[in-house]
Parts: structure tokens; C-alpha cells; sequence
């Protein structure tokens, strides 16, 4: 096990199942926030002192983040999940659509013991919202003042994270530059904030502060040396630095952002400040000041209770439609296998489940059961619908559940399986949003009713879609992750195989899985065919032979439970088809082996739910161990058409491209290869070598700053500590469902190169005695597929004049330079030139690409290389020769 992987840890980021920025049910309403999520993870210890903490925090910030925006925003309405196994109170409400996943604040243990940092989990571009912000209970109990500030100006920190898309004013990777000043400067903004440079270390009770000295290579201050802020200052800006300095209660803007500093925020926002992007939003574009200050926030306290859950299936006539071909689609029982597999072994025991199925009128064919044990699983089973036909009453199959099988219906869930259009879904399209419950729906083919989308989205629940065709896995992985719902982690289940094949000359399908240490309790495996019952072979890693399978002939699937934990290993399977032409299909799914240990997961989304041709659109998958990413991994997409068509996408964490954030776990594409209008949805597959994948345990981006203290009449705190310590990991494979999106205005006609290459973020420089070499990754033709026509390098001795008037700069001969493919390194090398600027003190680099339709790539990130030695500046900020805050070699005492 590995220490301080609590099993909270990874409860809420599953619940979350990256449904993103489009799960939060934020609104901003005149100049005030509504619908704000803040849940306290099950595994947090009851401490009602907590909530109190959470209002005082969230009120504090309110009037604090009214303020910073120039009197424009606060936080209106806010409610606290409180965890199941906390004690009922009566001011506790039910919730309705509110739920983990649509959390915009998680309240729960830190990633590591001690890591008590706030931070928002944020890996999409500028501008675009975050996903979630993380604070522990310390945290919020205000016990890391000292090191992170006060709790209420943290959240506007983080807020900005989240709401926004800003990025961090501060870069613990590269904390100097040089400046045009002709001086090293600490990476800040806005340059008015006052401190020392210097290096503390400790031996025994002993501390002594050195001054910093300076690398011979980068010509800047060495990696140990830290900025310092002194305790009281002047300046205002900026909250995206560090948020708990007294002072400072704005954004930087377009008139003091630091554009020199090497900071995320000039990165990702091409050298904006974050008040210029705080002042593009949305947000920001459909409000103006108020003049009166805000009302407190309103709290709902809100505990959530056993999961109750109905099916509604789609019996009518719709459910055996036949292909042109004459093909039977035999959907009924293709809904039938994968809601008895959601049965036996999805849904976790203590839930309360019902059934309903429909044509033109509603039949309650289960009333709720709790599950406990297999019996209730085996007698659900018996209530599926048999037989296909009749027309269609969507509206009839949900009003019954909410009329006579839910004795509470607020957060009540409803599982909707439908193949048909209604023309009258929209008669109980109100009924329903009143209603409280969550629909999940599941549209079965290509003429399911549009209109359960919207049903979905208005309720809070999970939309997605299954073709028709005979490759599809949709199904049976989609009523998977619909009943992932709320579930405590130990009994999440984790899927580890999922496949299917049409076989015609040959009759097998072999494979293997791999059971990992942190999966294998309640492995079960769920087989299918479509005409007659294969040959089953299953071989432990051992290699004895296992398992008698339960063979349901009627529903032409056979499935084995394995008992107790599954062995660690490689299992090995072979199933031989009986008929030609044949489909097959294998799933495996297992749950966490050890309650202590958090397991492995990943979870897969779109940027968005609905787009426009041409706009591309991007795929991310998150691996992670509790809040732990995992590095080195092999991630796969499959994204499936309406046509049943596949495109197949190799997902990196590289850095480059569509990736964000280098070795955060995150691994992304870009994906352009549109077919047709209509759904697509989203499949991830995920594996790891022993060898090569990794955890990765440094400190998490895009969170609040660090203080470890102040300097006070001259003396430096301690520096924190932020090693990027990695941990092996063993082998795994995990498979995830990531819904579906609509693509729209795909046109049929041919069309001119629409895509120009990704910006290159990742470029880095070095120099020799007369020659700078340069590395990056290439980008492709089309943003990261494919390989670009040329390379233009451009060098400058101003990083302004560079970033601001790249086709002015010098440019470097490039004709020996030929482009390597997408996702690959390049390096070049060349002699630098004559740089015309006086005192020129570094060469900043910069390169754009060009592809074979002449369309130009984003100037790249810029790379720096040092000359000479610029001016050492120990106190920067002050304008006095000989500070007193110069550091020297002495012993002291440290101020918090």
C-alpha cells in the first residue's frame, strides 16, 4: 500500500467521472453565484465545526472576490453535501439534483499526508472552466493560515482557477529570469511586490540563510534559491501570485502585469494579464457593477442517503428494428444483457432498485427492492421485458416511477433505455424538472427521441448513446458507468476488459487481463454471442483452468463470478465461435481489493458536449491512484460515429498539443476527423507496464501559493519543499466510458486545409561556446497529426520584442532543418548571430511552423539562453543600494 492514500481520496474524483465544466450547475444570476457545490468526502471525520468553517470561508470570500472584481461578483447560494455517514440532522435536506459529481469545491483528505495545499484540478485551455477545487479539512479549519493565507482569499485564488481559466502568476520550475532591467528577477506579478532572494538550509537546530549564487549554464540564480516576500507591503497585485499577502486585493491588469515573468499565465494566455481574461468572460461581459455591497450567502445543508434507482426500458416497437440489409439489430436483447450484467454486478448492495418498462402505456414490472445479496440481483432479473412491440409513451414509463415508486422522488435516479421517437416527450418535460429526480438516458440507435438529452441535461444526469452496429460496446459500458452514480469507493466498480468482435474465417477470440493488486475483489467476467454459444476457456496466472459459467441461453450470454479477490496477474482467455459469421463480446470488471487502498482508475471526457464543424475538439483521460497521477501509461481513444465508424487517437501527456500540462497525469489529443453530424461517443482504454509506468508524487499545479513565512527584518522563511519523486507501479489496464458529444454542420463536400499546427509550449535552449541548441516537440500538420512543412526561428535580445513583433526578429537559417513527425523531439543548433540590442544579457528564442497549406502555427513559448551575467539582485522591489535585508551567512530565527 502505499502511505497516506486514504481511500476518500479517490471517492469523490470517481464520483466526478470528468463530466467537467459542463457538470457544474453553477449560474450566475445579476451580479450573484447561484448553485455553488461544496461535498465533504464520506471519509472526512464528522465535525460539524467543519460546515461552520466551510460558511465562514465561502461568506469571507464572497466579500472579497465582490472587491477584487471591481463590485461585480459575489457567491449567492451555496450548498454543503454532507456525507452519508455523518449523523441526520433536521436541518438537513434531501438533495435533488445536487451530487458529488457536480461538486465545484471537494472538501477531503490531502493528496499526501501533509499536502494540505488548495488547488484546482484544471488541464484545459485559457478561459475554458476547471473541473474541480480541492481543499482539505485542515485546510478549511483554518489551521494552514500561515502557510497558505486566509481560507476566504484562498477560494477567490482558486475561484479564478476554476470559473475563468486563469493560471498562476508564480512558477516553481522557473522561479528567476532576466529582465530587461538588465537584473535577475523573482517570477511575480506584479514586479511592486517586495522580498529577498536567498537559499535557507538547516543542519540540526541550526539554520543559516546564504545568498543565492548563480548558475554557471542559465546564468540565473540556482534551483535552491527561493523569492521571499517581506511581510508588509504596498502593492495590491496580484491575487493569481500569492493571495495571502495583506495587501494585495486585485487581479493583475493590463497596466501593471508582469508580460517578462515566465509564469503559467503568460504561457497559456499569450502574455495576458488575468483581469484581461477575467474581463473577456462571459461572466464579466453580461454584468455591470452594483454599487450596494452583496448579502451573505445562502447555505442549504444537504446529506445524501441510499441510492435509489428505477430502469425504464423501451419495450415498444422500436426495440427490434431491422437493418435495410435484413439484419437484425435484436435490441431488446441487447438492452436485456447489459441491464442484467448493470444487475449482477454493477449496482452495489444497500441500493434500492426498481423496474418499468413501456410502450404506449407504463408497466411497473418491480416495485423497489433493496439489494443485500444475490437473491435480490437473481429476482430483478426475472422482471426484464420479453417481447418487442407496440407504440412508444416515454413520458408514461417516467410519470409511473415518480407517481408510484418513488416514496421521495428529490435525488432519486431514473435509468432510461429508449430506441424510439415520442412526439409528445415534451408534455412532461416541466413535470419532470420539477420532479427532483435524475435522468440518465441512453438513446439506442440512430432514432432515438432528441428530446431525452435535454431530459437529461435539465436534470442533472448522464446522457450518452449506442449504434446499431455489431462492433458496438456502448451499451453494456454506458449502463456501467450510469450506475457508478454515488458510490463509495471500495465498491466502485472498475472495468478491466472490454471487447467485441465480429468473427468470420477466424472462430477465436484470445486476450488476456491483467488483475492488479488494487483491483480483483468481485471480479466478474459477462460473455455474449449473438447466434450460439461459444467455447470458454479462462486460464488464472498460474495458468490452472477456472471457472464454471452460468450459461443464460435466452439472453445469449454466459457469466462467472470469480469468489473473494481475483489473483494479482496476467489471466488469459479463449472463446470459439460456433457460427460464421459470429459476434462476440468479453467485459470484466472487478472492485477495489483493499477498502485502505484506493484503486486505480481513469475516467475520459470531451472539451465539450456539442460542437460545430470544423472546430476541433479535445479528448482527455485522467489516470490516477486516489489524487496521485499516474505517469507512463498507454491511453487509447475510440470515439464512434453514428455510422458505427471508429477513429482511434494514442493519448499523450507530453505537454505539447492539446496536453496542457506535461506528466500531470491528464494524457489528451486533439480530434478534427469528423464523419457525420449527430452523436459520437467516447470510449478510453488505459494500460501500464510495470516497467515504465509511475506515480508521481510532486505537488500538484494551478494551486494557491505557498508561504512558509515572511521576512521580517530580514530574515527568509523555510522554503517549501517540491521534489518531483516518483514511485513504480505495477502493471494494469482500465477501461472508461466518456459519453457522448453532438457534432453538427459536418459537410459532405470536399473542403481546403483547415487546420494549422498546434503552438509548440515546450520549447527549451541551451548554449555552447558559439552555437544555442534547441529542443521541442514537433508539432503536426493538422495541430498533432501528420508533420509540418517548415520550422521559422526567429531570435531577439527582448522577450517583448519578440513576443510582440516575431516577424520583425531575426530570423535563423533553417534550410538544414527537416520537420520529424508529430509527437516526436526535435533539436537544431545554431550559431546565434548578431544580436543588435546594447547590453544584451540573454537571446530569447521563439518558433512558429508552417504546414504544407502555408497555414501558420501559434508563436511557440519562448526559450532563453544568457550571454553574460546580468545584475544579482538579493532584495528586489526596493530601490535602495544596500537593503538591510540583504542576506548574509548567519544563524536566525524564523518568523510565522
Amino acid at each position: 500500500s502505499i502511505p497516506g492514500l486514504a481511500q476518500s481520496s479517490v471517492f469523490l474524483l470517481a464520483l466526478h467521472l470528468l463530466q467537467g465544466s459542463s457538470a457544474s450547475f453553477v449560474q450566475l444570476n445579476g451580479n450573484g453565484y447561484e448553485g455553488v457545490i461544496v461535498a465533504i468526502d464520506p471519509a472526512v471525520p464528522e465535525d460539524e465545526t467543519l460546515i461552520t468553517e466551510i460558511k465562514d470561508m465561502v461568506t469571507t470570500a464572497s466579500t472579497f472576490l465582490f472587491e477584487a472584481t471591481e463590485k461585480r461578483f459575489f457567491f449567492k447560494s451555496v450548498s454543503i453535501l454532507i456525507p452519508e455517514n455523518w449523523k441526520n440532522i433536521t436541518q438537513y435536506k434531501r438533495p435533488k439534483q445536487e451530487s458529488y459529481k457536480h461538486a465545484d469545491v471537494i472538501v477531503a483528505p490531502p493528496t499526501l499526508p501533509g499536502r494540505d495545499e488548495p488547488y484546482t484540478k484544471q488541464f484545459t485551455q485559457c478561459e475554458e472552466k476547471g473541473e474541480y477545487i480541492h481543499f482539505t479539512p485542515d485546510f478549511v479549519l483554518g489551521k494552514k493560515q500561515d502557510e497558505f493565507g486566509p481560507s476566504g482569499r484562498a477560494f477567490v485564488h482558486e475561484w479564478a482557477h476554476l470559473r475563468w481559466g486563469v493560471f498562476d502568476e508564480y512558477n516553481d520550475d522557473e522561479r528567476f529570469y532576466s529582465a530587461s532591467s538588465k537584473k535577475i528577477e523573482a517570477t511575480r506579478c506584479s514586479t511592486g511586490i517586495t522580498g529577498t532572494n536567498g537559499v535557507y538550509k538547516c543542519q540540526g537546530v541550526i539554520c543559516i540563510t546564504q545568498r543565492c549564487k548563480i548558475d554557471a549554464n542559465t546564468k540565473l540564480y540556482e534551483k535552491d534559491c527561493q523569492f521571499f516576500p517581506d511581510k508588509y507591503q504596498t502593492e495590491k497585485t496580484s491575487i493569481m501570485f500569492m493571495q495571502g499577502i495583506n495587501s494585495i486585493i486585485e487581479f493583475c491588469n493590463e497596466k501593471n502585469h508582469n508580460r517578462e515573468a515566465p509564469c503559467l499565465q503568460n504561457k497559456m494566455c499569450n502574455s495576458r494579464s488575468t483581469w484581461e481574461v477575467i474581463s473577456s468572460s462571459e461572466d464579466f461581459k453580461g454584468t455591470v457593477p452594483i454599487a450596494a455591497p452583496p448579502p451573505p450567502p445562502v447555505f442549504t445543508l444537504l446529506k445524501i442517503s441510499e441510492r435509489t434507482v428505477c430502469l425504464v426500458l423501451d419495450k415498444s416497437e422500436s426495440m427490434k428494428v431491422r437493418s435495410p440489409s435484413t439484419i437484425n439489430y435484436n435490441r431488446l436483447n441487447r438492452m436485456n444483457q447489459a441491464v442484467k450484467y448493470f444487475l449482477l454486478q454493477t449496482i452495489e448492495n444497500g441500493s434500492w432498485v426498481g423496474i418499468v418498462d413501456f410502450d404506449t402505456t407504463a408497466h411497473i414490472r418491480s416495485k423497489l427492492i433493496q439489494i443485500k445479496s444475490n437473491s435480490e440481483r437473481r429476482k430483478l432479473l426475472e422482471s426484464l421485458p420479453t417481447e418487442a412491440s407496440g407504440g412508444i409513451s416515454i413520458c408514461s414509463g417516467i410519470e409511473s416511477v415518480i407517481k408510484e415508486i418513488y416514496p421521495q422522488v428529490d435525488g432519486s435516479e431514473i435509468m432510461l433505455v429508449v430506441a424510439g421517437e415520442d412526439k409528445n416527450i415534451r408534455n412532461c418535460m416541466d413535470k419532470v424538472k420539477q420532479s427532483g429526480a435524475i435522468i440518465h438516458s441512453l438513446a439506442f440507435g440512430p432514432n432515438a427521441d432528441p428530446a431525452v438529452t435535454e431530459m437529461s441535461s435539465i436534470t442533472g444526469g448522464m446522457h450518452t448513446y449506442a449504434s446499431d452496429q455489431a462492433e458496438s460496446k456502448g451499451l453494456t459500458d454506458t449502463l456501467r458507468t450510469f450506475g457508478l452514480g454515488s458510490t463509495h469507493l471500495p465498491q466502485h466498480s472498475l472495468q478491466l476488459e472490454s471487447k467485441r468482435l465480429t468473427l468470420r474465417s477466424n472462430p477465436w477470440m484470445n486476450g488476456t487481463v491483467i488483475i492488479d493488486s488494487t483491483a480483483g475483489k468481485d471480479t466478474f467476467c459477462l460473455i455474449t454471442w449473438d447466434k450460439q454459444s461459444p467455447g470458454i476457456s479462462l486460464w488464472d496466472p498460474s495458468g490452472t483452468p477456472t471457472g464454471n459459467f452460468t450459461m443464460d441461453e435466452g439472453a445469449k450470454m454466459a457469466y462467472l463470478s470469480i469468489p473473494g479477490t481475483a489473483k494479482v496477474g496476467v489471466w488469459t482467455y479463449s472463446l470459439q465461435a460456433k457460427a460464421n459469421p459470429e459476434t462476440l463480446t468479453i467485459t470484466v470488471n472487478s472492485r477495489a481489493a483493499n477498502s485502505a487502498v484506493p484503486p486505480i482508475t481513469v475516467n475520459a471526457k470531451m472539451n465539450r458536449d456539442t460542437n460545430t464543424f470544423p472546430s476541433p475538439m479535445i479528448v482527455y483521460a485522467e489516470i490516477l491512484q486516489g489524487f496521485i497521477p499516474i505517469l507512463g501509461a498507454n491511453v487509447t481513444a475510440f470515439i464512434e460515429s453514428n455510422n458505427g465508424k471508429v477513429e482511434v487517437l494514442e493519448l499523450l501527456d507530453n505537454g505539447a498539443g492539446a496536453d496542457s500540462f506535461k506528466n500531470d497525469g491528464v494524457y489528451s489529443r486533439y480530434f478534427t476527423a469528423y464523419q457525420d453530424n449527430g452523436n459520437y461517443s467516447l470510449k478510453v482504454q488505459a494500460s501500464g507496464n510495470t516497467k515504465t509506468v509511475m506515480r508521481s508524487l510532486r505537488h500538484l499545479p494551478n494551486r494557491g501559493t505557498y508561504i512558509p513565512g515572511w521576512v521580517v527584518n530580514g530574515n527568509p522563511p523555510i522554503p517549501e519543499s517540491d521534489e518531483d519523486t516518483r514511485t513504480n507501479l505495477e502493471s494494469f489496464t482500465r477501461i472508461a466510458s466518456g459519453g457522448v458529444f453532438v457534432i453538427s454542420n459536418v459537410s459532405k463536400l470536399p473542403l481546403p486545409d483547415l487546420y494549422p499546427p498546434s503552438q509548440i509550449r515546450d520549447l527549451e535552449a541551451t548554449s555552447g561556446e558559439d552555437e544555442i541548441r534547441i529542443t521541442w516537440t514537433a508539432p503536426g500538420d493538422d495541430f498533432d497529426v501528420g508533420k509540418v512543412q517548415q520550422y521559422i526561428i526567429r531570435i531577439s535580445g527582448s522577450i517583448l520584442d519578440l513576443r510582440d513583433n516575431f516577424d520583425d526578429a531575426l530570423q535563423v537559417n533553417t534550410s538544414d532543418l527537416s520537420p520529424n513527425e508529430a509527437n516526436t523531439k526535435e533539436t537544431f543548433a545554431f550559431k546565434p548571430g548578431n544580436i543588435s540590442e546594447e547590453n544584451t544579457t540573454h537571446i530569447f528564442i521563439a518558433i512558429q511552423s508552417v504546414d504544407k497549406s502555408n497555414l501558420t502555427s501559434k508563436v511557440s513559448s519562448i526559450a532563453q539562453v544568457a550571454l553574460f551575467i546580468p545584475e544579482a539582485d538579493y532584495s528586489p522591489g526596493k530601490n535602495y543600494p544596500n537593503p538591510r535585508g540583504r542576506i548574509s551567512e548567519t544563524s536566525l530565527s524564523v518568523f510565522r
